[in-house]
């Protein structure tokens, strides 16, 4: 058996890894033949997330992609930095960072790029030019966008500063001349699926919808969905009939039924989460940006994941907050370990480890949540890792070989406790009537990401993991502390994705450093220790780390129920957004001398279909091509 690749290149400090599906094969055809369908459904609102997040990333895109297939006669270094850039622009869906949100910038002149963009018409290119336009002047009217990191510097601005608003801050393609200010008195109908844009002094929704925002889009996701219902099994028709509703309409009331078909429906050994999701990337918290993923149950390891869902009403009354903050009565807590096929939108290239849905809390606390361990993601993580990593920031060799033992297994136990267990817990207070997003604004992702975290790194240490069977009595101390030093060394670690600036965007590092600097305020639990010039975050105290995430836990739930937003602010900007850009050029130092990567984006399995005489798929074959430029290429129907 050939040894398979998983890491296959480096650009920058970002890593391309190819994602295997161990068990495709397996699947009865209907099953293959329902993926597909359901891959190509997801693949079919790819743009719908380039445009969502800047304005111009779609013909950004179609410019480098022209010049890519189209390069004969190009000069060798014009080539090989437009290769380069054009790898970081599909890694992150656009000029900007996925993990800082600031821009990056393609290193040619104004001149070169222009001469590339014509050359590439030379060769017969099409290019995305307007009414009488040129290619050269295509390219001046688009060299601010690659070549100024001055133009549209950030994706998304939570910490604008003084004097400046989060949403005209934001180069993002969720609003069009709208403030904060703006929306003081404006009751949005269509919170999740709508752009917000203000012309003539009045704002108006322009919804995601067929024949609204996105009809083509949507028209072509909605046929695949349709031709997905003609093999689905009855509970998933169900759902992808309410998703198709939801798409038709546009309204909120259909979305709702939707989750709740979606929450209500977990037995199903092949799915999909397609729509308007996560809401990371809107400033507020509120506008759900476009992903597709497609998986199928790994079902070896779902009876691990599924001892924490049937035990969800012993984890929660044991919630380290106040009892009025805690459900009564657990509903639907489930939980599945998946191998997943497909990722496009906000979800791939760069992808998740594990999900919890449905974002709505109303719809959590009535109907439940459903939680998934992204398995064969988190093997692709842990094959392409390098060793040194561990090494360079653990404080001793001791350290080093719990690391090495017992980070995989460790974090995965988390991941899993922070999906099923962190998001899926806890209740609005009684007299809170606003969803929490609302009230939260800004400050609410981060602080969700937050109080699913405490929940993990709290519940990873009680006794209750032995009692149910997750982990060996012998030794759980050992996984404890693994877990807690790799916590600890993150939230130093993921200095290194940030070498702009000092402020920290995205909503999963930000509560990472927040609990962490918040232990090292208020705790004795982790010492910053220095040796040879290099800084070390060091566990001294596991059980004063748990007590001190307890209280923690204690606080951030109460500021969520509540929807304290004055709290949420105080708490970031104390422990959470701010950092010495000292200590940040040090780690880069350390991580450039290893070559060691700073994040990770996926390459996926390839999906052929086999057709009958008719033309229809009556079989489906996996491969992997470990290819990444040729990937995206066919994913945008670029010529070659």
């Amino acid at each position: 058996m050939t040894e398979r690749r998983y890491l296959l290149e480096q650009v920058d400090d970002a890593a391309i890894v190819q994602l295997y599906a161990d068990g495709f094969d397996a699947l009865p055809t209907p099953k293959k033949i329902l993926v597909w369908h359901l891959s190509q459904a997801a693949l079919a609102g790819r743009d719908i997330y380039y445009d969502q997040r800047y304005r111009h990333n779609l013909q950004m895109r179609a410019v480098l992609e022209a010049v890519l297939t189209h390069s004969e006669g190009l000069d060798p270094d014009v080539h090989e930095a437009i290769t380069h850039y054009t790898k970081l622009f599909w890694l992150n869906s656009g000029p900007y960072n996925n993990l800082t949100a600031r821009k990056f910038v393609l290193p040619l002149s104004a001149g070169a790029l222009a001469h590339a963009v014509v050359t590439a018409q030379r060769n017969g290119a099409r290019l995305p030019l307007r009414d009488g336009e040129s290619a050269e002047a295509l390219a001046a009217r688009l060299a601010p966008l690659f070549l100024d990191p001055s133009v549209d510097p950030m994706v998304t601005s939570k910490t604008p500063g003084p004097g400046h608003d989060v949403l005209t801050a934001s180069a993002n393609n969720l609003y069009e001349g709208v403030t904060m200010a703006d929306l003081e008195t404006f009751q949005e109908r269509h919170p999740l699926n709508s752009r917000l844009v203000k012309r003539e002094g009045h704002l108006h929704e322009e919804v995601y919808r067929l024949g609204g925002l996105y009809h083509d889009h949507l028209s072509r996701i909605v046929g695949h969905l349709r031709e997905a219902m003609a093999v689905a099994p009855d509970g998933l028709r169900r759902a992808l009939e309410a998703l198709i509703r939801f798409y038709e309409t546009g309204e909120d009331a259909d979305r709702e039924a939707f989750d709740i078909a979606w929450v209500t429906n977990p037995d199903v050994d092949v799915d999909t989460m397609n729509g308007f999701i996560e809401v990371y990337m809107d400033a507020r918290g509120i506008k759900g940006a476009f992903e597709g993923l497609v998986y199928y149950t790994n079902h070896e390891k779902t009876g691990k994941i599924q001892r924490l869902a049937a035990d969800a009403q012993w984890f929660e009354d044991h919630m380290p907050y106040a009892a009025v903050y805690r459900k009564p009565v657990v509903t639907g807590i489930t939980a599945q370990a998946i191998e997943v096929v497909m990722e496009a939108g906000d979800s791939g290239p760069l992808t998740p480890i594990g999900v919890n849905l449905p974002n709505d809390q109303r719809i959590r606390e009535v109907y439940g949540s459903r939680s998934v361990s992204l398995s064969n993601v988190m093997e692709a993580y842990d094959r392409s890792q390098l060793p040194s990593m561990r090494h360079e920031f653990c404080w001793d060799d001791e350290e080093a070989a719990r690391a090495e033992q017992w980070a995989g297994p460790a974090g995965e136990l988390a991941t899993d406790i922070h999906e099923v267990l962190g998001h899926g817990s806890g209740r609005m207070a009684a007299h809170v009537t606003q969803p929490p997003q609302d009230l939260l604004k800004e400050q609410y992702s981060s602080l969700e990401e937050t109080r699913a975290d405490l929940v993990a790194v709290y519940f990873i240490a009680d006794p209750r993991m032995v009692e149910i069977g997750l982990v060996d009595a012998a030794t759980h101390p050992a996984l404890v502390r693994a877990e807690y030093e790799a916590y600890a060394r993150t939230a130093l670690v993921q200095l290194r994705r940030i070498r702009e600036g000092t402020t920290i965007e995205e909503d999963h590092m930000r509560n990472r450093q927040a609990i962490v600097h918040w232990l090292m305020a208020n705790t004795r639990a982790i010492e910053t220790r220095l040796r040879d010039g290099r800084t070390y975050y060091v566990v001294v105290d596991v059980d004063a780390f748990r007590d001190g995430v307890a209280q923690m836990l204690g606080e951030v739930q109460r500021i969520k129920s509540d929807g304290d937003y004055a709290a949420a602010r105080a708490l970031f900007d104390t422990y959470g957004t701010h950092f010495d850009p000292a200590l940040r050029d040090e780690v880069v130092a350390r991580v450039d001398r290893l070559g060691l990567p700073s994040y990770t984006g996926f390459v996926m399995p390839t999906l052929t279909p086999i057709r009958d005489g008719d033309g229809a798929v009556c079989d489906v074959t996996i491969t992997y091509s470990c290819d990444f430029m040729g990937q995206m290429l066919d994913y945008s129907g670029a010529q070659r």
